[in-house]
C-alpha cells in the first residue's frame, strides 16, 4: 500500500503519539527530562554545512522539517571555530526566516503553506517509518525552492520510545537512503539536495562512526 500525508500508515500514526508523549514526560529509560528531549539542538554540528548551501543558493528562508522544540533557535550564542561567534544560528546563517514543523510538539504542528528557498531535516527521518519515507522525502522537497538538506545516522539511538523499541525505527545503508532522495529529486530537478548520512564500519582502530555526503549539491 502506498501510504501519504493524508492517510499514513498506522505505525506512523502510532510513533507520532509516542513522540508527543516523550516531548511531555522526557525519555524514561534514560531519565532524560522533557526539556532535553528531542530539544532541536542536533542541527547545531549541522550548522556550517546549511550555511554553505545557504551561500550558494542565495536562500533568505528556511522550512525546518522535525524541528523538535526549537531550541536551536533561541538566542543563546552560536560559534565556529575560526571564524567567530554569533547571537544565534540564525544570526550566523544571515536568513530572513524559518519557519518551524513538527507533528509532535504542540507550538510547531501546522503545516505552512507555500514554498521556501530551503528545507532542511536534522536527526529526524530515522525516526520515521520505513513505509512513510516516500511521502515524507517528497513532503519535504515540495516545501524547497532551492535546496534541501537531510542527515541521517543509520545506526541505534540512545534513547527509547515509552514501548521499549529503539527510537531509530529506519536503519538503513546509505545506498538506500541515496536511492530514495535519488527518485525524489528527479521530480524536483530545479533543486539542489544534500544528504549526510552516518553509519558505523570496522577499521583497523576498531568501530567507528564514519559520515558521507550524498547529493548532487557542489
Amino acid at each position: 500500500m502506498n501510504f501519504s500525508r493524508a492517510q499514513p500508515s498506522p505505525r506512523y500514526t502510532q510513533l507520532m503519539s509516542m513522540y508527543s508523549q516523550m516531548h511531555l514526560e522526557g525519555e524514561k529509560f534514560l531519565g532524560v527530562p522533557p526539556e532535553q528531549t528531542f530539544p532541536g539542538q542536533s542541527l547545531f554540528a549541522q550548522a556550517t554545512r546549511i550555511k554553505r548551501l545557504i551561500d550558494v543558493t542565495g536562500a533568505t528562508t528556511l522550512m525546518d522539517y522535525g524541528c523538535g522544540k526549537g531550541y536551536q533557535y533561541n538566542p543563546t550564542g552560536f560559534a565556529v571555530k575560526g571564524l567567530g561567534q554569533w547571537p544565534s544560528v540564525l544570526d550566523y546563517w544571515d536568513v530572513d526566516a524559518v519557519h518551524c514543523y513538527d507533528p509532535c510538539f504542540p507550538a510547531f504542528t501546522k503545516l505552512p503553506s507555500g514554498k521556501f528557498d530551503g528545507a532542511i531535516s536534522t536527526d529526524v527521518l530515522e525516526h520515521c517509518p520505513e513505509e512513510d519515507m516516500p511521502w515524507i522525502v517528497e513532503e519535504i522537497f515540495s516545501y524547497a525552492r532551492r535546496f534541501i538538506f537531510a542527515n541521517v545516522a543509520c545506526y541505534p539511538a540512545k534513547k527509547r520510545l515509552p514501548s521499549g523499541e529503539n527510537c531509530h525505527c529506519t536503519i538503513r545503508e546509505p545506498a538506500w537512503w541515496q536511492s530514495l532522495f535519488g527518485t525524489v529529486a528527479e521530480k524536483h530537478p530545479e533543486v539542489i539536495w544534500e544528504v549526510w548520512v552516518q553509519f558505523e564500519s570496522e577499521t583497523p582502530q576498531g568501530m567507528q562512526r564514519i559520515e558521507q555526503r550524498l547529493g548532487n549539491s557542489t
